[in-house]
């Protein structure tokens, strides 16, 4: 009788490594499927042109609503083509610029755009900036503020504009009776040259110093703690602590909502048109409020000189690259600014 360990004991086979691997299988296991050919193209194509194709309905709109526009604008600007026949071309050149330059209304224009863009950025931003900092602080009902002061810029131009041609109104004007309370003469508004351009620049504050303050807001939700703590615990009041921290970690907002405004007023349109009534696109009965929009609009709308229109467009599209540059130039002194002072 042998004994257990001269007994052999049979291993039972182990699994290849081919079979493992998707080679020699063994009995009863499927074989391992590889993707096909195409399969794994198509995965490339798309993980290569996907990006493509999801940003090229931006690109394709920005040339046909943006781009082409602008050339035919510019190419129309070196013509004289009227509305009514927009194909007939007569090649002037540089004429249509230099008629703007000797061309009262057109500095008329630019003049009033330039003090309606003052009297209504300057108080807009400065009243927004007290606003985001009175929201930035805990206050019951917060969220419904922040809704509140976006409300006006919702508000269609239109309507915010014809209610403020009641208020503004000489004889029955809201305005003009609470003046009468203080014993002051009625205001004729519309008629008046920095009355009227007052009047149109209280419509543009009134529908974009919400929309300012919640950018604001926003940029000061983003400033650290620490920061006021610091000021805190050095004996600085709620006035200091928005002057000496607030206001300097704000710059490159301020500077953005600064450029962004100014591009607003050189291009305003609306409230002038509306408020004017029955003036249309003259900006009073002496052009007091007519700005570079409505000049543009009368002489390719009204006086269908589709030319000189252009040319006035490009004009203000000039400035704005102007504008442009300036905040470039500024926030590239600030950003050199803040590294020599961390250094």
């Amino acid at each position: 009788m042998s004994s257990p360990s001269s007994q052999s004991v049979k291993v039972p086979p182990s699994p290849s490594v081919e079979g493992a691997e998707g080679g020699t299988a063994g009995p009863g296991a499927e074989p391992a499927r590889r993707p096909s050919a195409w399969r794994s193209r198509r995965y490339r194509w798309d993980t290569k042109f996907s990006p493509y194709a999801y940003v090229a309905p931006f690109f394709v709109f920005f040339v046909a609503f943006g781009l082409f526009p602008l050339l035919y604008t510019g190419w129309a600007s070196l013509h004289q083509v009227e509305l009514t026949a927009p194909t007939d071309m007569n090649w002037v050149g540089l004429r249509n610029f230099s008629r703007l330059m000797s061309d009262e209304f057109f500095w008329n224009a630019l003049r009033n755009t330039v003090t309606i863009g003052i009297l209504s950025t300057v108080p807009q931003l400065v009243i927004a900036l007290g606003i985001a900092h009175l929201l930035h602080y805990k206050l019951r009902g917060s969220s419904f503020f922040r809704v509140a002061v976006l409300t006006p810029y919702a508000t269609s131009v239109a309507a915010a504009t014809l209610v403020f041609v009641l208020l503004f109104g000489r004889d029955y004007g809201m305005f003009n009776w609470a003046l009468g309370m203080l014993g002051v003469d009625p205001v004729d508004w519309q008629n008046g040259t920095l009355t009227s351009q007052f009047a149109v620049s209280t419509i543009v504050i009134w529908r974009w110093t919400g929309y300012n303050a919640l950018i604001y807001l926003a940029a000061m939700q983003a400033i650290s703690p620490d920061l006021y703590e610091s000021a805190e615990l050095d004996g600085a009041s709620r006035w200091q602590q928005f002057r000496h921290v607030t206001v300097p970690s704000l710059r490159p907002t301020i500077l953005f909502t600064v450029v962004v405004s100014t591009i607003g007023a050189t291009q305003l349109f609306g409230e002038p048109l509306l408020f004017s009534g029955s003036a249309g696109a003259t900006g009073g009965s002496d052009h007091q409020f007519q700005t570079l929009g409505l000049y543009l609009y009368e002489q390719g709308w009204v006086n269908l000189h589709l030319g000189r229109a252009s040319a006035i467009a490009w004009t203000m599209f000039l400035i704005l690259v102007l504008i442009g540059l300036v905040n470039w130039l500024i926030s590239r002194r600030l950003t050199k600014s803040e590294k020599g002072s961390r250094s």
